[in-house]
């Protein structure tokens, strides 16, 4: 069967996807699911063999107990009943949506790879429910449950985090917000403008406004280090 060109978002999807496809994960699952059902693969191709759901079907009554009814026809909508019926098995088995292929990813070679992890995230999930056959990966964590007594909970609720954060004791005694604050020179004094600075973000202490101008250059240092130059 020959493959239809594929063109515009679809070609740059399916560049991606080739992309992440991983050979050796393609031939792990390959031989354990021929491993698991006794037979080996009818084509080389890996997604073309699994494409009329004849062999995921045998994999589901083999490694979950499952006893699904295998279409052999080769008609498309009793082949896609097959892979239908495969992903309700995973459904019962309880693995998530986001491990599941869907109907389209194989028989259109959509999405291989999600194909090749779901069938690993099928074996994980068959082992936890009791299959003592051959794994595909790694094991499926077993839950861990903790509890805790009425009075762990209740000092629980005394304990402050440390991500919380802590004040240590500061307060905000004497702050105001929204005014501006005067700086100036105290060998000149306030209010002179030759020293003064526009300050717009707050004030602290109880500081005023007053004789506050803006725009004016503020000296720093008390006397004119141009003039000493020239001097010289």
């Amino acid at each position: 069967m020959s493959t239809l060109p594929v063109y515009g978002l679809d070609k740059e999807l399916l560049a991606k996807q080739n992309a992440k496809y991983d050979p050796e994960r393609e031939r792990e699952a390959r031989s354990w699911i021929e491993e698991v059902i006794g037979e080996k693969f009818p084509k080389d191709n890996f997604i073309e063999s699994l494409k009329d759901g004849v062999i995921l079907c045998k994999l589901l009554n083999k490694a979950a107990n499952s006893n699904v009814k295998i279409n052999n026809s080769t008609m498309p909508f009793k082949q896609m009943e097959n892979i239908n019926n495969f992903l309700q098995g995973l459904d019962k088995l309880g693995v998530p949506k986001s491990d599941q292929f869907q109907t389209i990813d194989l028989y259109e070679n959509k999405n291989p790879v999600q194909v090749i992890d779901s069938i690993f995230a099928f074996s994980r999930h068959a082992a936890k429910h009791g299959y003592n056959g051959p794994t595909l990966g790694p094991k499926l964590a077993d839950k861990h449950e903790v509890e805790f007594t009425a009075e762990q909970l209740a000092k629980g609720k005394n304990i402050i985090g440390l991500q919380m954060g802590s004040n240590a004791g500061a307060s905000q005694a004497g702050m105001t917000y929204g005014g501006r604050r005067q700086i100036f020179d105290p060998n000149t004094g306030p209010g002179a403008t030759d020293v003064v600075s526009q300050q717009t973000q707050g004030s602290f202490g109880g500081a005023t406004a007053s004789g506050v101008v803006y725009g004016v250059k503020r000296d720093i240092g008390g006397h004119d280090v141009r003039k000493e130059k020239k001097t010289d």
